[in-house]
């Protein structure tokens, strides 16, 4: 190997490289990123109704779903949920909001050493009820609605935060089945490893600013989870999975490679931003990521003398990818909410590298 790719390659190993990072590390890489200092200083009064701005969640939305793992071939369906027996599943109205809460137990409905690979949220949009419209106004048409699903996690001190999973525009004047992108809030449930339901909430929004846009929004209705509501098709959770036994990577680690006994491969690695102490208040999506990180070990190649380039070969990430997220910023007196991506965050594959 001349010397020119000695060079690429050692180059391509330290942009690639993602490190299993320590709390302070990571805080300093984050900074780094955002081009911050320190830490922002907020107020309670900076976290009070927080509401993201419709062109910061549409960027958001749009990084994420680029950043998402293909969908691996052949899942199987692992079940179809249709919320907990007797769950009234409330719906809360407000100035400007529609909040449905959706509840499903998950409790066994994921079959033992798979992957949840994709789930949906199924919900069935109510023919438009002329009768809930408000009156015509001289006001720019109003064709579509903002339906956003977030999860819902239960905290120890029985407050409630969420996290935004998927959001999309959806026609006022179309009834039929909607589906929503919910394998990240799945996942979260997952990870939390707790023995209670799943909680997501839908938020039914007007689409742009404006009091006629939300009037408009509230006469968007969808099947609830309440026994007493006796319209067609009740929401549904929708399970995929793939046996890992079939198709599992051979680059990710078996349980072996927990002791140390496996050869190069990817560890599950996951970093909740709810859990560390300087990124929970302002680090407002998402909850956490699967960082994933390289574990395991290498072959040596035979000893022979030393030339440049050559060293003991080492587990490392050969492949990454970017982690969206959105974030709280002070700029004087004032508090605003921004999007952002940042490279190399996530490990995609591990190889064997030489040293040096």
């Amino acid at each position: 190997m001349d010397l020119r790719c000695v060079w690429i390659l050692r180059a391509l190993c330290l942009v690639l490289t993602v490190q299993a990072f320590t709390q302070e590390g990571l805080k300093e890489v984050v900074l780094k990123q955002l081009g911050l200092s320190e830490v922002p200083k907020l107020l309670k009064s900076d976290l009070v109704e927080l509401v993201i701005p419709d062109h910061v969640k549409n960027k958001y939305m749009s990084m994420l779903k680029r950043q998402r793992v293909k969908r691996r071939a052949l899942p199987s369906l692992a079940g179809i949920l249709r919320g907990i027996p007797g769950h009234t599943g409330e719906v809360l109205y407000s100035d400007t909001t529609t909040r449905q809460k959706l509840m499903f137990d998950m409790e066994g409905r994921i079959p033992k050493n798979s992957e949840v690979t994709m789930a949906e949220l199924k919900l069935f949009k109510k023919p438009l009820d002329r009768a809930n419209l408000p009156a015509k106004q001289s006001h720019r048409p109003v064709s579509n609605a903002r339906v956003s699903v977030y999860w819902v996690q239960q905290q120890h001190d029985g407050t409630n935060r969420t996290s935004l999973v998927d959001s999309r525009l959806v026609p006022l004047r179309e009834s039929g089945w909607k589906s929503f992108d919910v394998t990240q809030a799945v996942h979260y449930w997952l990870r939390n490893k707790r023995r209670e339901p799943m909680f997501l909430e839908v938020w039914i929004e007007g689409e742009r600013m404006g009091s006629y846009a939300s009037e408009m929004a509230r006469a968007v209705r969808f099947t609830s989870q309440d026994p007493k509501d006796k319209s067609l098709g009740k929401p549904e959770l929708v399970l995929y999975t793939l046996n890992l036994d079939d198709y599992g990577s051979p680059g990710d680690c078996r349980e072996e490679a927990v002791m140390g006994k496996s050869t190069c491969c990817r560890q599950k690695h996951y970093i909740s931003f709810r859990e560390l102490p300087w990124a929970q208040h302002w680090i407002l999506e998402p909850a956490g990521f699967q960082a994933y990180r390289c574990s395991g070990s290498c072959l040596q190649a035979p000893r022979a003398p030393r030339r440049f380039g050559s060293g003991q070969r080492s587990c490392a990430a050969a492949g990454s990818s970017a982690l969206p997220i959105i974030y709280l910023v002070k700029r004087g007196n004032r508090t605003e909410i921004e999007a952002a991506e940042f490279p190399n965050m996530i490990v995609e594959r591990c190889s064997c590298v030489t040293d040096g």
